[in-house]
């Protein structure tokens, strides 16, 4: 299962209230997570990971806010599951993509890369990704699934497509509203545009309202505040053949928090 962006105290807390009934109920074997907004809406910290980790969480991937909270450089060579973008620089604390173990001991390779469209100016996320799959399936994964955290639904779609039959997913993340584009394409590749966000609904895109109206109508800077109310978690259940790594089907989830 992979989850869509936690945002804040509210998505931690549907991740802590809605996860382990959802993996109970589909028999889910891992379960990714993209925390790059876990801390009050921008960056991660040690706690929140700690919090994510027990609720079941077992890989977190993250973005473009990855840097924004002190002590992150240490919490990424502390911490083997949470990942950042393998597109960085070389050099860049931490690592983008890992081989991870689900619980019934099938080897999955995660990779997390970064949009370069209306983003950050970093190493190619084509090439990148097409160099850290070949390093995951020498080191025995057939199942690989990719976090790419991308503005443009157009790089997205194209990245998508350069990796159809190469790897079991392409799940994108960063715009923090679900997509209803899902689909296998024709080398086995499950792709959707965007998983959206967990974390509160009555929002901005996660934040409190009447301060992202403020910003819009005036112009002027405002400290973006988390909303708390309606609280839901988006995420996307792949059902993946461990033996080929094709894509057999996914279903999207939304789960509203009572």
């Amino acid at each position: 299962m992979m989850i869509g962006d936690v945002f804040g105290r509210g998505g931690r807390r549907a991740v802590e209230c809605l996860l382990p009934g959802i993996m109970d109920r589909e028999s889910v074997d891992l379960t990714i997570a993209n925390v790059e907004n876990a801390s009050r809406g921008v960056g991660v910290t040690e706690e929140s990971v700690l919090e994510l980790k027990k609720s079941g969480i077992q890989v977190m991937t993250s973005g473009n806010h990855i840097w924004r909270k002190a002590g992150i450089e240490d919490l990424l060579k502390k911490e083997p599951f949470l990942l950042r973008p393998a597109n960085y620089p070389p050099g860049t604390p931490g690592k983008g993509s890992a081989v991870f173990v689900s619980s019934l001991g099938v080897k999955v390779g995660i990779v997390n890369l970064l949009g370069r469209v209306f983003m950050e100016a970093l190493d190619c996320p084509f090439r990148t990704g097409e160099q850290e799959v070949r390093r995951l399936s020498q080191e025995g994964a057939r199942i690989i699934v990719i976090d790419f955290h991308a503005e443009a639904t157009s790089e997205k779609a194209a990245f998508a497509w350069f990796m159809d039959g190469k790897v079991s997913a392409v799940m994108g993340t960063h715009t923090h509203v679900q997509t209803a584009d899902e689909r296998v394409f024709p080398g086995g590749t499950g792709f959707l545009t965007d998983v959206g966000m967990t974390g509160p609904q009555d929002s901005v895109i996660g934040v409190k309202t009447d301060t992202s109206l403020k910003r819009f109508l005036t112009g002027v800077h405002q400290r973006l505040e988390p909303a708390k109310r309606n609280l839901v978690l988006h995420g996307v259940l792949l059902d993946l053949c461990e033996k080929t790594g094709v894509c057999r089907g996914m279903k999207r989830v939304r789960k509203g928090l009572d």
